[in-house]
C-alpha cells in the first residue's frame, strides 16, 4: 500500500474544499485534497448558479446576508472568469405579502446590501418576460457563478503553490491514534487500489457527507439533509437574476446561466446525503411559481431537472427543524474537534453557501493553523487567482472563435459548440487517469444543450475510445452511463417538445444503435 505524508489532508472537492486547498497552499502548507468523485460533483455542482447578494436572507438570517454581500464582492474580484455580472431583481407579485417589502429593505440596509427601487414598468422594460402585474421591484447586486469553473480555478491556483488533488478516491477510514486523527486510508473507486495518507491535520469539507466522515473518527456531527430541485429551461427567459420579494419559499428564483434559465428551488427534508430525486409536485410547483413573475414560462419547454442536497448544520443544543429546512440558518460552522471533542488533528466545516466558500475555507484553515501552531494569515481575498481557465464556456465566445477561424475541427456537440480538437485536448489533459464522458460534460458542457446528448454522446464516445483506447470503462459502458444520466434529468419533464426530443433520443440509442443489446453483450463478455 502506497503511503504519502502531508501537512493537511482536505476531504471534499466542492467549492469549500478546493478553496481551502488554495488557502493552505498560499500559507505554505503541504496540502492534498481527496474527492470521491470528480470536482464539484456534489452540492457545488448541483445548484442553481446564483452568486447571492444576500437579499434572500436579509430578513430571517442577517448573518448569512452580510456574509453573502461581502463574499459576492470578493469572488467577483478574485474569480471574474467564473462570474457573469447579470445583476439581480427582487420583484413582488400581487399575491406576495406587501408588508414584507419594508422588513426586507430594513434588513438589506442593516446587512450592507445596496438596493435601488424601480417601478414595475422599468423592471418590465429591462426584462420583457416579466409580468406587467408586478407591484414592486428593486435592483440588487446578484450575479451568476459557474461552480465547475470556480472549483477548477481554485485547484489550478493551488497547484501553482505545490498542492495536489486526487479525484475518484474515497476515504475508507480515518487513522486515529489515541486522541488524535493522524491521516486517512483512501480507496481508488475505479481500480480498488488503496493508499495511506499521513497528515498533521485533516480538514473535513465533505458537505452532506461531513457527518459520515466525522463518524469514521467516532465523532458526532449532526448534518441535516435538505434536498432542493431545479429546472433548466431551454430559453434564457431573463438576463437578470429574478427573486420573489417574499419570505424564501419554493420556486422563487430565476437565474440566467449560459444559454438557459434555471428555476429553483424546493426544500425537502431527506435522510440521504445523495438523494437526487425530483418529484412531480416539485416540477409543477417550481414552474407555477416562476410563471407568477414570468407568465410565458408556463408554456415554455423545460430542458432538464436535477436536485442537490444542502448540508445544513445544527449545533447539539439547537432546536431541531427536520421538516422545515428553510428554518435552519444558512450560515456555516467550523468545528475544531480538539476543543469540541478532545480529538486533535481534525477540523470540520459544514453549512454555508457556495457564495461564501472562500470565507468558509478561510475560517476552517484558521482553525487548522491554530492546531498546527502556524501563524500565517489568509491572503486568498487579496488578489485574483493566478491562473485563468483555458476553456471558454460562454456560447457567444465559442461562436466568435469559430467565425473568426480561431477554432477549427468538426463539431462534436452542436448545441454547445464543442469541437473535436477541444474534446481531444481535454481528454489528453487527464493523462493516465481514467476519463468518463460525464467528466467531459463538466469540463466542456458536452451534452448540456437542448438535445441532452442525443446527437453528441455517441460521437464523443468514439473520440474518447480513439484518444484513450485503454480507458477504465469499456466504450459501450461509458456511453450507456452517460446516456442514462442525461435521460435521468429529462424523465420528470416528459411532455410537449421535451417528450418529442426524448422519443427521438430513444430511437437513436435504443433502436438505431441498439445500445441495450450492445450493453448486454458487453456484460456477458465481462462475466
Amino acid at each position: 500500500m502506497a503511503t504519502d505524508t502531508v501537512d493537511v489532508l482536505v476531504i471534499g472537492g466542492g467549492a469549500t474544499g478546493t478553496a481551502a486547498l488554495y488557502d493552505l497552499a498560499r500559507r505554505g502548507l503541504r496540502a492534498l485534497l481527496v474527492e470521491m468523485g470528480d470536482l464539484a460533483t456534489g452540492t457545488s455542482g448541483r445548484y442553481h448558479g446564483l452568486l447571492h447578494s444576500g437579499g434572500r436572507y436579509a430578513v430571517r438570517d442577517p448573518e448569512t446576508a452580510h456574509e453573502c454581500i461581502v463574499e459576492n464582492r470578493v469572488l467577483r474580484r478574485i474569480a471574474p472568469f467564473a462570474v457573469e455580472d447579470t445583476g439581480g431583481l427582487f420583484v413582488s407579485a400581487p399575491q406576495d405579502p406587501p408588508d414584507f417589502v419594508h422588513d426586507w429593505l430594513v434588513g438589506c440596509a442593516a446587512s450592507g446590501i445596496p438596493t435601488e427601487e424601480l417601478t414595475p414598468a422599468q423592471a418590465c422594460a429591462e426584462e420583457p418576460a416579466l409580468s406587467p402585474e408586478l407591484v414592486a421591484a428593486y435592483r440588487v447586486p446578484d450575479a451568476a457563478v459557474d461552480g465547475f469553473e470556480l472549483t477548477h480555478g481554485f485547484v489550478r491556483a493551488a497547484r501553482e503553490y505545490g498542492a495536489r488533488a486526487l479525484i475518484y478516491h474515497r476515504v475508507a477510514a480515518l487513522l486515529r491514534e489515541g486522541d488524535a486523527v493522524v491521516g486517512a486510508e483512501l480507496e481508488d473507486v475505479r481500480t480498488g487500489e488503496r493508499r495511506t495518507v499521513r497528515a498533521a491535520c485533516v480538514l473535513n469539507a465533505a458537505g452532506p457527507w461531513a457527518g459520515e466522515i466525522a463518524r469514521l473518527a467516532d465523532l458526532d456531527v449532526r448534518v441535516l439533509f435538505d434536498r432542493g430541485a431545479m429546472i433548466a429551461m431551454t430559453t434564457r427567459w431573463v438576463n437578470t437574476v429574478v427573486n420573489r420579494l417574499r419570505p424564501p419559499d419554493d420556486g422563487d428564483i430565476l437565474v440566467p446561466v449560459g444559454t438557459v434559465c434555471i428555476l429553483g428551488t424546493t426544500s425537502v427534508h431527506t435522510e440521504r446525503p445523495d438523494d437526487r430525486r425530483v418529484e412531480a409536485w416539485e416540477v409543477e410547483k417550481i414552474i407555477t411559481e416562476a410563471a407568477a413573475v414570468a407568465p410565458a414560462i408556463a408554456q415554455a419547454r423545460a430542458l432538464r431537472t436535477w436536485a442537490g442536497v444542502r448540508p445544513l448544520y445544527e449545533p447539539p443544543n439547537a432546536e431541531h427543524h427536520d421538516e422545515d429546512g428553510r428554518a435552519v440558518r444558512r450560515t456555516f460552522s467550523v468545528l475544531d474537534h480538539a476543543t469540541r471533542d478532545g480529538v486533535r488533528g481534525l477540523v470540520t466545516v459544514v453549512g454555508g453557501k457556495l457564495t461564501t466558500c472562500r470565507l468558509m475555507a478561510e475560517k476552517a484553515v484558521d482553525a487548522v493553523c491554530a492546531q498546527l501552531g502556524v501563524e500565517t494569515a489568509c491572503t486568498t481575498a487579496d488578489e485574483p487567482l493566478p491562473s485563468e481557465p483555458p476553456r471558454l464556456h460562454r456560447l457567444s465566445d465559442r461562436w466568435r472563435k469559430l467565425e473568426a477561424g480561431e477554432s477549427s475541427g468538426a463539431l462534436i456537440c452542436e448545441c454547445e459548440m464543442v469541437t473535436r480538437p477541444q474534446l481531444e485536448q481535454t481528454i489528453r489533459e487527464y493523462g493516465e487517469q481514467p476519463v468518463a464522458l460525464d467528466d467531459l460534460r463538466r469540463d466542456l458542457r458536452l451534452g448540456m444543450g437542448p438535445c441532452q446528448g442525443g446527437f453528441c454522446a455517441y460521437r464523443a464516445a468514439g473520440v474518447l475510445q480513439e484518444v484513450k483506447p485503454h480507458n477504465d470503462a469499456p466504450p459501450v459502458r461509458a456511453l450507456a452511463d452517460f446516456v442514462e444520466e442525461r435521460f435521468r434529468g429529462v424523465r420528470p419533464l416528459l411532455w410537449g417538445q421535451q417528450l418529442r426530443q426524448f422519443y427521438l433520443d430513444e430511437m437513436i440509442y435504443r433502436r438505431t444503435l441498439g445500445l441495450d443489446t450492445l450493453l448486454n453483450a458487453q456484460e456477458a463478455a465481462d462475466e
